[in-house]
């Protein structure tokens, strides 16, 4: 056995550095237990020179294990321990196409911390019939609550085509700016268009559709990530993307707190009052969800556990036809985030 520790990223937030370690000590028992046949052993935490590392074990890594374990979400670096207490760096090879500022040049009240985005993604991804296509797959995936895109970027980073869909028209014109914009300035070669979507004659809500290119040759080979996102409402996804066409569903749900969930009553395009709890929207929304996810895909969901409870969410999911991840690993990621949020995930898979 082999001894490993890893340096957390010193890029976080205040309040979300508080929880990272510990985060990521789950998110790689995760990647243990479903990508690595249970060869990373004895996770915890220690400090070298007045540095903490998070450690584990294993079988010595090789470069298909040290690929996958590069994406951990709040990676920083990766050390191999050797006798006489010397750290011998491992060359990590992330996904990442582009400059993190892709993902962290977006400010605003409310956007979800792209470290736990990433997570989110990541051990949703690991509950797949394939969770080494992280590395060596292309899985599709839909943020069907996409806010200013956040989830959208963080595939993009990846490689991976993404949709998303929204129905706030100033969160959607956001992103259509600043997504332009982003890849004007960093000369990536790109389409970018912004049109009305018509049905039976009628405008039922906008689409921006983008096609980029990691490179100008991968671009000209047509070798391109495409990004799609609908201004409409999510709980009508079916109207704008095929039935089994995502391999991954990745959200975060209204807090209650910055976000409201949904309108409660009334007729559609009515202002009405808004409901705090995610959970009457998941339950109307996870059905319309699951059509659009392959067979061994999944859907991962974060949310306020103040406003709506793990048993309720489990039941959506599996009421759905969908298979919810249960092992401990996947029951450690509850973490607070201010005084009005502690934060958990859900994962549940398509068989």
């Amino acid at each position: 056995m082999t001894a490993y520790g890893l340096l957390v990223s010193p890029s976080h937030n205040r309040v979300y550095s508080q929880a990272a370690a510990e985060l990521v000590r789950a998110e790689l028992a995760v990647f243990g237990e479903r990508a690595l046949g249970g060869r990373i052993r004895d996770i915890g935490e220690t400090s070298v020179g007045g540095v903490g590392y998070v450690t584990f074990e294993a079988d010595e890594l090789g470069p298909p294990d040290v690929r996958l374990l590069s994406n951990l979400s709040s990676l920083y670096a990766l050390f191999e321990f050797c006798d006489g207490g010397l750290l011998r760096p491992v060359a990590v090879e992330p996904l990442d196409l582009f400059g993190s500022d892709l993902l962290t040049i977006q400010k605003y009240s409310g956007k979800t911390n792209e470290h736990f985005t990433k997570l989110l993604l990541n051990v949703t991804a690991m509950a797949t019939d394939s969770p080494a296509d992280l590395v060596t797959g292309r899985p599709r995936v839909l943020d069907p609550m996409c806010g200013r895109g956040t989830t959208l970027n963080q595939a993009m980073m990846y490689g991976f085509d993404a949709a998303g869909i929204d129905l706030d028209g100033k969160d959607f014109d956001a992103y259509a700016a600043f997504i332009k914009t982003w890849l004007r300035n960093n000369r990536v070669k790109h389409r970018a268009e912004v049109a009305n979507i018509r049905r039976e004659k009628s405008v039922v809500g906008r689409r921006l559709h983008v096609t980029l290119g990691a490179s100008k040759e991968r671009y000209k080979s047509g070798e391109t990530i495409d990004i799609e996102v609908v201004n409409a409402d999510s709980l009508q996804a079916g109207r704008f993307f095929k039935p089994a066409s995502f391999d991954l569903v990745v959200t975060d749900a209204p807090y209650g707190v910055q976000h409201a969930s949904r309108p409660k009553g009334g007729r559609p395009g009515r202002r009405q009052e808004l409901s705090r709890s995610p959970v009457e929207l998941l339950a109307a929304a996870v059905p319309e969800w699951a059509r659009l996810l392959r067979p061994g895909g999944a859907i991962g969901i974060s949310w306020n556990t103040f406003v709506g409870r793990r048993e309720d969410l489990a039941d959506i999911l599996a009421g759905s036809g969908l298979r919810v991840a249960e092992s401990e690993p996947y029951l450690r990621f509850r973490h607070r985030v201010d005084q009005a949020i502690s934060r958990d995930l859900i994962v549940a898979a398509k068989p």
